[in-house]
């Protein structure tokens, strides 16, 4: 995927993110949160290697937030809370494999000839 694709899907991205955050709140802008954020990893990961594979891009965003998630059992430092997080959530990790298989997805079928 091109460099000039993926740079403004991300900030749309975010730009998603932070409107959820504004329209909603409880569950539903945690956990549709949870899917932007491992998008946005994602997209950064497409960003570096324009050549990967969606499936590869898939696992490693997955992988990524899983790890970061995981790593919050031991304590996040504070400086990096608002980016990681702080505290451990199982169903995170439900939500983050929702936004890599979405990604994943797209990816696939953007990449399909038509």
């Amino acid at each position: 995927m091109p460099r000039w694709i993926t740079a403004p899907a991300a900030l749309l991205t975010v730009a998603a993110g932070l409107g959820v955050r504004a329209l909603w709140d409880g569950p539903v802008a945690k956990y549709a949160g949870d899917a932007l954020y491992t998008v946005l990893l994602y997209l950064l990961i497409v960003f570096i290697v324009p050549r990967v594979r969606p499936w590869v891009a898939a696992l490693v965003s997955a992988g990524l937030s899983w790890a970061i998630e995981f790593t919050q059992l031991a304590g996040i430092p504070a400086v990096l809370r608002p980016v990681l997080g702080s505290t451990f959530n199982p169903p995170d990790l439900f939500w983050y494999a929702v936004g890599a298989a979405l990604a994943g997805a797209l990816h696939f079928l953007a990449r399909r000839p038509t």
